[in-house]
């Protein structure tokens, strides 16, 4: 890893200043690691004292911790490269991960031998604006059918269909979603956003909303089959997922209505990391993992009972009498989540009424083939917010905001996790405060204390509905294996949810997370780079369940 805090140096003119800052912001030798290992058996409570309250032993690291927060986002990447050469990571996931070998190494140790490995170079994306101009557009990109770009040097599109689209086919898809959004402005009224999670969910019927909380509570008291221990899930063999290339002068692949939706191609197994399977499907690869062992994690009693149809109840009991019932198809895909408190009653927290009954479907769908390109209409920073960068900014209000456009029905968790196009339809926080090690998945506690406004925002808005729903991305830099920055990603991404969990109190059925590698650059940069380094916080509770159903 010697060579990846050079690239990072190398590129320092865009964002000199925060680099600089970053190699002098560093505590010194901590003491911290021999409370590790204590850190793990203590009671939750103790856990979020230690996050709030663990400092450098060195006097002089503390108080440019809290500057940190302070620091523009030009002068970040330098403060955290620094920060990464001396400081002792806390292992929030209590496995003692080591860096993931070949995920974000120096370009000169690159891994991989198969056609998998062999990531083909992104097309080229020459955006001639000005900072002035892109800095206007992010003020009101609802006046642009151009691609809102992060208005930094190299700043890569805001929304990640944009990314999507950007590295299949550069400028060309570019220019081509320029015209859709043109002709759909024309063809279309002007619709404002969402003013809630219940007009964010106007399309669906009626009939829908009156049948499924008999079809929930149906689910829930199914008859089954003991089994004895957790089921193995199957890979899924097929997706309607095709190559990232161009056809017929279209981009596909998130990027335009296409005649091409109901293709199906098949899943292929590239690898198997610990609970973790990476898919290849064609030219993209991703990864599966599975977050039940995390969700057992302080469980009372765990069961299992296999229902029809390949299904299967899982039903984990909470210390209170509270418990979390999910039931799975096959792949592991969840079909339906309550959690059902001490006195019986149920918050449904995931349930997509229409997946229900699709059994004919491809395994694995990317339904952002079916949607147009996305027009963003609000702000950016209404949309985006980086913690480093606002502080001060109301969490709370902001994690509560409806989705930016109308959801078309709700969706399955495993549809958000594969479509940048249904993520996009809901903001986003960056937790930009916390600077990953090359290729750790580890958080320092020093580091684990600024997550603490977003996790209050979080308990917040789950005391007000314990039904919700948030999902956690984890990502990378483009430095490295293309296969081990996912498993790195992903990895990233449990990290900070054991995270909010160990030290915070975020219940842990409340969390999805998923890792995407170097898929989603902040900056497009194939160099060492701390701003793609990061972990993203959405609310997808009104794209997976019926809105404000107990």
């Amino acid at each position: 890893e010697e060579g990846a805090p050079k690239q990072a140096e190398e590129q320092q003119a865009p964002r000199k200043k925060r680099q600089q800052q970053a190699e002098e912001q560093q505590p010194a030798a901590e003491e911290g690691a021999p409370k590790q290992a204590e850190e793990q058996q203590a009671p939750r409570k103790e856990r979020q004292q230690q996050a709030e309250e663990q400092q450098p032993a060195t006097e002089e690291g503390a108080p440019k911790q809290a500057e940190e927060q302070q620091v523009p986002r030009k002068k970040r990447q330098q403060q955290a490269e620094e920060q990464r050469q001396t400081e002792q990571p806390a292992d929030q996931a209590g496995e003692g991960r080591q860096p993931v070998p070949g995920a974000e190494a120096p370009a000169t140790a690159r891994q991989g031998t198969g056609e998998q490995q062999q990531a083909r170079p992104a097309p080229e994306v020459v955006d001639k604006r000005t900072e002035e101009e892109k800095v206007k557009i992010a003020k009101d990109p609802a006046a642009t059918d151009d691609t809102v770009v992060l208005p930094v040097e190299n700043g890569a599109a805001i929304l990640d269909s944009d990314k999507d689209a950007d590295n299949v086919g550069g400028n060309r898809a570019r220019e081509a979603r320029r015209k859709q959004r043109e002709e759909l402005r024309a063809k279309e009224e002007s619709v404002a956003p969402p003013t809630d999670d219940a007009t964010a969910q106007a399309a669906m019927s009626s009939e829908v909303r009156k049948q499924f909380p008999q079809r929930v509570e149906a689910n829930l008291k199914e008859e089954g089959q003991r089994i004895d221990e957790a089921p193995a899930f199957a890979v899924p063999q097929t997706t309607n997922i095709v190559n990232n290339t161009v056809i017929n002068n279209t981009t596909v692949n998130n990027t335009t209505i296409n005649n091409n939706t109901n293709e199906v191609t098949e899943v292929q197994v590239v690898d198997e990391v610990e609970d973790r399977v990476i898919l290849g499907v064609g030219d993209r690869i991703f990864v599966r993992g599975d977050d039940r062992p995390r969700l057992r994690r302080d469980s009372e009693e765990t069961f299992y009972d296999q229902l029809p149809r390949d299904r299967v109840r899982e039903t984990i009991v909470r210390p209170g009498g509270y418990r979390i019932v999910t039931i799975y198809n096959r792949y592991g895909d969840i079909v339906q989540r309550s959690r059902i408190d001490s006195d019986g009653n149920e918050y449904l927290m995931v349930y997509a009424p229409e997946y229900e009954e699709d059994d004919n479907r491809p395994a694995i769908v990317d339904v952002g083939y079916d949607l147009p390109p996305m027009r963003l209409t609000i702000p950016v920073e209404d949309y985006i917010v980086d913690v480093a960068d606002d502080p001060d900014r109301d969490y709370y209000e902001f994690l509560s905001e409806p989705p930016v456009e109308q959801v078309e029905r709700v969706y399955t968790i495993d549809e958000v996790r594969n479509s940048a196009r249904l993520r996009d339809k809901v903001r986003r926080i960056d937790l930009d405060t916390i600077h990953f090690e090359t290729g750790s998945a580890e958080v320092s506690m020093t580091q684990a204390k600024t997550l603490r406004g977003v996790a209050d925002a979080m308990s917040k808005i789950l005391e007000k509905d314990p039904g919700e729903t948030f999902f956690i991305e984890g990502h990378t830099d483009a430095v490295g294996s293309d296969r081990d920055n996912l498993v790195l990603s992903d990895q990233r991404a449990e990290s900070v949810a054991v995270l909010l969990t160990e030290a915070y109190g975020i219940p842990a059925e409340n969390l999805v997370t998923q890792g995407y590698g170097e898929r989603f650059l902040k900056v497009r940069t194939p160099e060492a780079e701390q701003e793609n380094r990061r972990v993203t916080i959405r609310r997808v509770t009104p794209l997976v369940r019926p809105v404000a159903q107990r």
